[in-house]
């Protein structure tokens, strides 16, 4: 998976507009303040969300974003997607064509790990990343990279996601 600022900053500016969204409609200079996204890019993504319907505008004084559905029905794959992130960690593109237009060695592997991929990124929701964010345990949030010890020995813990 080739997962870019593109595809990050998406999820993250959907998950500074869902946890602001109670007040009004939230405005994209006030989420690139907050977050140190530019304008500009924002501008862009929101216009690629927008047409995904996950969120809707409001034109006009107090006018910004509010999501255009429940938080709980937005996946993080339902973002990375809308904003045309590729899930995809084949070299192909799923064509298999990866190596002199034949299948390699290693297609079905790359393949699964995409499956695998897609399967938790929809398993995870908005509301989960902003219950996350209010200090509550939400289980499917961990690094599983091998963390160090202070002696720079490695660990069997893993280490924990600051989102």
């Amino acid at each position: 998976m080739r997962l870019t600022t593109k595809g990050r900053f998406a999820v993250t500016a959907m998950v500074d507009l869902a946890m602001r969204q109670t007040r009004g409609p939230v405005t994209l200079a006030a989420i690139s303040e907050r977050q140190h996204i530019s304008l500009s890019y924002l501008e862009q993504l929101f216009g690629r969300l927008r047409r995904a319907k996950l969120v809707s505008s409001v034109r006009g004084p107090g006018g910004g974003y509010n999501l255009a559905q429940p938080m709980q029905n937005v996946s993080v794959a339902d973002i990375i997607v809308a904003v045309d992130e590729p899930l995809d960690a084949t070299q192909c593109g799923g064509k298999e064509n990866c190596l002199d237009d034949k299948r390699c060695m290693t297609h079905d592997l790359w393949a699964t790990l995409n499956a695998k991929m897609y399967d938790y990124l929809t398993s995870v929701t908005l509301a989960d990343l902003v219950a996350h964010q209010h200090g509550k345990h939400v289980a499917v949030l961990h690094d599983w990279r091998v963390a160090e010890k202070p002696s720079g020995r490695p660990t069997d813990k893993p280490v924990a996601v600051a989102a």
